[in-house]
């Protein structure tokens, strides 16, 4: 079940789930708005020839209060919110209309599992011909929230647990090779 304001309202009252900071106007009838973070990374293209699921990439970090991406270029960055959910609430990342209009994809894998707890890092890619000039504390995404009909057994505790600024792939730490 997708959660409404008044419900979002009330767990982020009782601390059940954590969006800090948070404003009244990020919250929307069925979702919360995300801004911006001012943290950015980069692949390092001169240092790496490819990339593999099993080596480390090597990123930039960066951080600036705006940040211009080039067309067909990709650029992960951070939320300004951290987010901390409880065992049976689970969210969806979506771009907000206003943004995908623009020809910013946004992504987060889509998914933030229950028991996460961090900043998002946001996959951006600009599908436009045209630089998208962005800046840090404007709303980008939206998080849609579910109930689900039970706490996990095992909510998250993951390679992204706690993640504070924007992290690169850690696709090379799986255990399923």
């Amino acid at each position: 079940m997708i959660l409404s304001d008044k419900k979002i309202l009330e767990l982020l009252s009782t601390r059940e789930l954590v969006i800090d900071p948070i404003t009244p106007e990020q919250i929307q009838p069925a979702s919360v708005d995300i801004r911006l973070g001012n943290h950015f990374l980069k692949l390092d293209e001169n240092r790496i020839e490819h990339m593999s699921m099993t080596d480390e990439i090597k990123y930039i970090s960066f951080e600036c209060d705006e940040v211009v991406i080039p067309p067909h270029s990709f650029l992960l960055a951070t939320t300004k919110e951290y987010i901390k959910l409880p065992g049976n609430l689970t969210a969806f990342v979506e771009g907000r209309s206003s943004i995908g209009r623009m020809g910013l994809f946004i992504q987060n894998a889509g998914w933030v599992d229950p028991g996460f707890e961090g900043e998002i890092t946001l996959e951006l890619y600009n599908a436009n011909r045209l630089p998208i000039k962005l800046q840090s504390d404007r709303r980008v995404c939206q998080l849609v929230f579910a109930s689900m009909d039970q706490y996990a057994l095992n909510p998250y505790k993951g390679k992204y647990q706690g993640q504070t600024k924007p992290v690169g792939s850690r696709v090379y730490l799986d255990k399923d090779i």
